[in-house]
């Protein structure tokens, strides 16, 4: 399901990860890729962010090529985000810490910019996966029962 001005969305991230706090990032991005992005052609499966120096670098997200343009580039090509440096450096911090991830959750426009709604989260184990499903089946039944009443 898409949300209002959503391009793209990560769903599998939010059930593999607990995402503890997001960012808005901007990307760097070529004028055929946009295009792309506006026609919906972009894939978050797999993709992560990674730290290269002072730069957070977003890496296997597949931006389909435009069909209409004469320029090749590659889809899988590592893609520049742009952040604040003071929250460059928060990242920095928490990604130091053992057991913490950047995951891109999905990709929106603003103000006719594309940004990357960036994640960052802690990996979930297979009980803790099995406990959230749980949770959601029995408030799913408990919706339920309570609009059969009313």
């Amino acid at each position: 399901m898409k949300q209002k001005g959503s391009v793209v969305s990560n769903r599998q991230a939010f059930r593999d990860f607990t995402i503890e706090k997001t960012f808005e990032a901007g990307i760097q991005l070529f004028g055929n890729e946009v295009k792309s992005l506006r026609a919906g052609e972009a894939n978050l499966k797999g993709s992560f962010a990674k730290i290269d120096g002072q730069e957070i670098v977003l890496c296997n997200m597949h931006i389909s090529p435009y069909e209409f343009s004469r320029e090749e580039q590659d889809p899988l090509r590592p893609r520049k985000l742009l952040l604040h440096k003071a929250e460059i450096k928060t990242i920095v911090a928490k990604i130091a810490q053992r057991g913490y991830t950047l995951v891109p959750l999905k990709i929106y426009f603003r103000r006719g910019y594309a940004k990357v709604e960036i994640g960052l989260a802690r990996g979930k184990r297979l009980y803790d996966k099995r406990v959230a499903l749980k949770e959601k089946q029995t408030k799913r039944d408990i919706d339920r029962a309570l609009s059969h009443k009313g």
